[in-house]
């Protein structure tokens, strides 16, 4: 009777690891995944509007009005902002250069009217909190990708989220270095698995507590390309929220390259 009860055990214990195994070996390699998010198509150029809304821990607001224009230069992409309200924060202005090539440093640069001053952002700085929102620099300039070379990747399930069909990824930081300029060592990532948009990100801190959740909602296509409209954050370190609203999303009318430059910093749109 204890052999068979010891048999039928082990038999079960066999069906549970094989399946297990089974699952692991159906879901998608994450990195591959991260790969199609970041193939995701965005135009050749972009103008939209920004909404931004800041939302402390006691409910206080601060509203932002900003416009963006982005455009790729082949592989490579350039983005420039420009605040229009209030006037405590109007003209100023930020600018990124994203480069395909990975061992080439991003370009970032941060224009403040009141110092009448264009201060560059060094790759140790990225993961520094975006004036007063609770994105950081390489959350601004990734707008949604995600850099490739900052983390291994282990697709640990599948969930379904708001009756989405998820893949749900793991992405550790490959080295301290790495988790200290991001100002995060982990993030899951759950990865609509029909259009490859990451639908919800939560990230963690260099001692493994939970940091961050980013929602992403209002997807729908734009001039047939699939277009975040709102992004939710909160921070759970200070209570801080962040809500950033995208509009009149325009992927037709042309950039100029001459506006993506230093100098439109301190010239304004």
């Amino acid at each position: 009777m204890k052999k068979l009860q010891i048999f039928s055990l082990g038999l079960v214990m066999f069906s549970i690891i094989h399946n297990e195994v089974l699952l692991a070996s159906e879901l998608p390699d994450g990195k591959t995944l991260v790969e199609q998010v970041n193939a995701l198509n965005e135009g050749e150029h972009v103008i939209r509007n920004l909404h931004m809304k800041m939302i402390d821990r006691r409910g206080k607001e601060r509203e932002r009005d900003t416009i963006s224009f982005r455009k790729f230069f082949g592989e490579d992409k350039k983005t420039i902002l420009f605040y229009k309200s209030p006037s405590n924060v109007k003209d100023t202005a930020f600018l990124t250069f994203d480069y395909k090539d990975e061992s080439v440093d991003d370009d970032q640069w941060l224009y403040l009217p009141a110092l009448r001053k264009v201060r560059r952002i060094s790759a140790s700085d990225r993961g520094d909190y975006f004036l007063g929102t609770d994105f950081t620099y390489e959350d601004i300039k990734k707008e949604g990708k995600v850099a490739i070379e900052d983390y291994t990747y282990k697709t640990i399930g599948r969930e379904i989220l708001n009756d989405i069909d998820t893949y749900k990824v793991e992405a550790t930081t490959v080295d301290d270095e790495t988790s200290k300029e991001l100002g995060h060592s982990k993030l899951l990532m759950w990865i609509d698995s029909e259009i490859k948009i990451v639908r919800k990100s939560i990230f963690f801190d260099l001692n493994g507590n939970k940091l961050k959740t980013v929602k992403t909602g209002d997807i729908r296509k734009v001039d047939d390309i699939w277009t975040r409209h709102k992004l939710n954050v909160q921070n759970h370190k200070t209570g801080h929220q962040t809500i950033f609203t995208f509009s009149e999303v325009d992927y037709i009318s042309s950039v100029d390259d001459r506006l993506l430059n230093k100098q439109s910093l301190m010239r304004g749109q």
